[in-house]
């Protein structure tokens, strides 16, 4: 855990409601820089919830959302994202007729600061702040072991490296959280052990917060830091890996499936 006092990402009482069923409630989590975190739970427990609450898809009915201790309840989704809170999801999002290079690129576009007329007439200005982009995206995509990918379609792209494309392209948003949602669903023992090294060698070399949902224990266990556990959308554990495998509330409503 880092040094700070100050959580990068923190959570206070958080709930929302809809039509009156308490979806989550009384949610309270602190992440550090350079934290792997893993929130876990059965299915329906809420996690994507929280993950919708912490992006500004939802509005919470109750609570705080903080980011480096600045509230961002009320924000829009793209502020979120600008203000550092990144996320994939569930089911891969990617522009499949654009190359790997370009969707990573597309995450570069509140950095390109040339005009329509420089693009139109491919000014010196413009083809400055392409190769600067080009450059940047490629050692995103290095980083995932994609950069020998970038000229091909992303639909030609295996499930598993998808799953590390949409990761590189949500580090090109420069956040300082990054959630990921079922990052290993559908994934081989292969693709997943990947993966697992994909996720380090970014907290590694960026030092960001990574909050991650997942069903694989596994790849839980072995990569998160601390774990949260929540069903009906309230927590009734959080700990160290060993803390939570051995629960019995959680052995009970989870592990025990």
């Amino acid at each position: 855990m880092s040094e700070t006092k100050t959580p990068v990402l923190e959570t206070r009482r958080l709930g929302i409601s809809f039509g009156g069923l308490h979806a989550v409630q009384d949610f309270n989590l602190s992440i550090y820089p350079g934290e792997l975190v893993g929130l876990i739970g059965p299915n329906g427990a809420g996690k994507t919830t929280v993950f919708n609450l912490l992006t500004g898809v939802y509005v919470p009915t109750e609570g705080t959302v903080l980011l480096d201790g600045v509230p961002l309840n009320g924000k829009k989704v793209h502020q979120f994202v600008a203000a550092g809170i990144a996320r994939t999801f569930q089911n891969i999002r990617l522009f499949d007729g654009m190359t790997v290079i370009e969707n990573v690129k597309v995450a570069f576009t509140k950095d390109i600061h040339y005009g329509l007329l420089d693009s139109l007439l491919r000014t010196p200005k413009y083809w400055k702040a392409e190769a600067q982009v080009t450059e940047k995206a490629m050692e995103l995509l290095a980083i995932c072991h994609l950069e020998d990918k970038a000229d091909v379609l992303a639909s030609s792209l295996p499930y598993g490296q998808q799953r590390k494309l949409e990761i590189a392209r949500a580090l090109g948003t420069n956040m300082k959280v990054l959630l990921l949602d079922e990052p290993a669903a559908g994934m081989n023992p292969t693709e997943t052990a990947e993966l697992l090294a994909c996720i380090n060698a970014i907290r590694d070399q960026f030092g960001i917060a990574i909050l991650l949902i997942e069903h694989d224990m596994s790849l839980v266990m072995n990569i998160c830091e601390r774990i949260q556990v929540i069903d009906y959308g309230q927590t009734i554990a959080s700990g160290l890996p060993d803390e939570i495998a051995n629960d019995p509330k959680v052995i009970a409503a989870y592990l025990g499936e």
